[in-house]
């Protein structure tokens, strides 16, 4: 299973948000590039980077940020938050992103997503973020009308390669993932599955990844020391 440290920018700091809370912001680092080459010391592959400004109002405040921790090189790095265009998709491939996430976008305009899928392929991925079952939109602050289990069957029938699924209930608390959730979504033939919010404990990484998912990100838990990540890459290593 990949592990995938987590840096969310705001304002070009590394902060973690409290269940997507804007105004619970807690601010961890003012230099991005130095967490990221920590992550890549610690001997993390991937890095999952969400712009939080452009989630919020779609603008590219952090690319500058972005392509600063890219130039590094060494880490395969994914990138959501406001991606909401192909030309924003393309801008961000050709800065060598390896993996674009697709958030409300893929429940406001599923054919969009759809094309994106089929002409980009397993460069793009989709952030599905649930609240009781139900697929949350708009930086979580409203429920769609898709459940999200079957919201990424759809997605998989459409081309969809890789989801990013995040109990939102359970994002920034520390008190461990919705193994269950986790457990029906391996059951989708054909999706890879990356699990995110709330993953505190080695012991999930391991459950997790006998179960099969694919990827588990990895957030506040390591920002506050609960979870180690040279440890947590350990533990999951075939």
């Amino acid at each position: 299973m990949e592990i995938l440290p987590a840096i969310d920018l705001r304002g070009g700091q590394v902060v973690r948000l409290f269940q997507g809370d804007y105004d619970q912001m807690t601010v961890y680092s003012q230099n991005p590039c130095a967490q990221s080459r920590a992550f890549a010391q610690a001997g993390a592959r991937n890095l999952h980077l969400v712009d939080l400004d452009g989630a919020k109002d779609g603008t590219l405040a952090n690319f500058a940020t972005i392509r600063a921790i890219l130039e590094q090189g060494g880490l395969f790095v994914e990138v959501g938050g406001g991606i909401r265009t192909e030309e924003r998709i393309c801008r961000y491939l050709e800065l060598g992103v390896g993996r674009v996430i697709l958030g409300t976008i893929a429940v406001q305009d599923f054919d969009f997503t759809a094309r994106m899928a089929q002409k980009y392929g397993d460069k793009i991925a989709v952030g599905v973020d649930a609240r009781d079952g139900w697929v949350a939109i708009n930086g979580w602050k409203e429920n769609s009308r898709e459940k999200g289990l079957d919201f990424c069957r759809r997605l998989r029938d459409a081309g969809v390669k890789t989801v990013i699924y995040t109990d939102i209930s359970r994002d920034g608390a520390e008190q461990g993932a919705n193994l269950e959730l986790y457990r029906q979504l391996t059951e989708l033939e054909g999706l890879q599955i990356i699990a995110s919010g709330g993953i505190s404990f080695e012991s999930e990484l391991t459950e997790l990844d006998q179960m099969g998912v694919y990827g588990a990100i990895l957030g506040k838990a390591l920002y506050t020391g609960k979870l180690d990540l040279a440890r947590a890459i350990q533990a999951v290593q075939r």
